[in-house]
């Protein structure tokens, strides 16, 4: 993939702020960032317009970046499945509502 192709985060809608993240033992994130899946694991919060309660909204930027999970750290930019997801974002992003705070 050349340097022209690739993308780049600083132009990207945060896609992977929609993803489900399960935290791990040695996550330290706030509670009030954190839900219970009916399965009972505990993951990131979504707010009501699907995005991770800690995306910075205005920003378009984690606002726990230093502390963000190990699961978020681990994900790789331009990545087969950061590319896979902002494919199927970009083919569907017309039904996702935006709500910029």
């Amino acid at each position: 993939m050349s340097a022209a192709t690739r993308p780049r985060c600083d132009a990207c809608d945060a896609v992977c702020c929609r993803l489900t993240v399960v935290l791990m033992p040695e996550d330290n994130v706030a509670a009030h960032l954190t839900a219970r899946t009916p399965a009972g694991l505990l993951v990131m919060a979504h707010g009501e317009d699907g995005w991770c309660v800690a995306l910075d909204g205005a920003r378009m930027c984690c606002s726990i970046y230093a502390t963000r999970p190990v699961i978020c750290r681990k994900f790789a930019m331009a990545g087969p499945y950061c590319r896979e997801v902002r494919a199927d974002y970009a083919d569907h992003a017309r039904d996702i509502p935006i709500t910029l705070s």
